[in-house]
């Protein structure tokens, strides 16, 4: 390989997802770099511009204009760091996430047609080649805490929570596919009829473009509470924070489109998740012994009354 063929191929790529006029290829005011700091804003935990400046190589300066632009507009508000007053954090307004969603709905209409002009014979092929390219070039580590997102699902995401759920759990615990059958009835509740403004799904995508983890915010018969479901992290991206994050987002958005409070139910033998669900306030309310998927279990109730608790 030579430097002409890397250059080739960036010319070729760049072309590929129109990153010369980024904002034209996807109908949009932003620039290739202005759309990534939204992207990182929307998704990233860590959103202090120091941070912002090092997730994305910025020169301080070219990102303070961006920033500049972002709050002149609307998009954001800057205030002092709670953590450290010498830092300055900077969040999304209404509009600033407004603008994030469309910019993310757009660019994956985008690559939904790249891929739909992929013959589906060559779409492993062409992620495996990806992979290849990230490894080589990358740092050859596994995931980092600091590239997974959190993003609502795309077209298949919704049947992979239902095969990983299915597949971890018989790996894990030797549950039946008495336990499938009862994810995909959730799953398929939630895609065929769900309110967006009240119900929604998480998923955790790594750095490489994997799913490695998801969770469902739900309405519950009672009124006033959501319920949350169908927590999973992949065993290699455990330890990452990823299970406290996806939690963490289910959490605040119960609160922010006022439900009162936060129920879900869980099995003893799951220790890992009955922790995270401690850590974030969740109270155990009852439990009772049962047999299900083909082993005895003790299921539990758990609650987190959103009203008299904040993270």
């Amino acid at each position: 390989m030579t430097v002409q063929d890397i250059r080739s191929f960036n010319r070729f790529y760049t072309n590929v997802i129109g990153a010369l006029d980024y904002g034209r290829h996807l109908y949009a005011p932003y620039t290739l770099t202005e759309s990534r700091v939204l992207y990182e804003l929307a998704h990233s935990p860590r959103t202090d511009a120091v941070d912002l400046r090092t997730e994305l190589s910025l020169d301080s300066g070219y990102l303070s204009r961006i920033l500049n632009k972002f709050e002149q507009d609307g998009l954001v508000d800057r205030a002092p760091s709670e953590k450290d007053p010498r830092r300055r954090r900077i969040t999304l307004t209404a509009r600033g996430r407004d603008a994030a969603d469309l910019l993310d709905e757009r660019a994956r209409e985008t690559v939904g047609s790249l891929l739909a002009s992929v013959a589906p014979a060559d779409r492993e092929r062409l992620a495996e080649a990806m992979r290849t390219v990230r490894t080589i070039l990358g740092d050859g580590g596994g995931a980092r805490p600091q590239d997974v997102v959190l993003r609502e699902p795309g077209p298949g995401d919704l049947g992979w929570i239902v095969q990983r759920n299915a597949a971890l759990y018989a790996a894990e615990y030797g549950w039946n596919t008495d336990y499938e059958g009862l994810v995909a009835r959730i799953v398929a509740d939630f895609a065929e009829d769900h309110d967006p403004h009240l119900e929604r799904v998480w998923i955790a995508e790594s750095g490489g473009g994997r799913p490695v983890g998801c969770v469902m915010c739900v309405r519950d018969d009672a009124p006033g509470t959501a319920r949350l479901r169908l927590l999973l992290v992949e065993p290699d991206a455990r330890g990452l924070g990823i299970g406290d994050r996806l939690v963490e987002a289910v959490v605040g958005f119960a609160r922010g489109v006022g439900y009162r409070d936060l129920v879900l139910w869980t099995n003893d033998v799951l220790s890992a998740a009955r922790r995270i669900y401690q850590r974030h306030g969740f109270v155990l309310v009852s439990e009772k012994p049962h047999r299900s998927f083909g082993a005895d279990l003790v299921g539990q109730d758990w609650r987190l009354d959103l009203h008299g608790t904040q993270e």
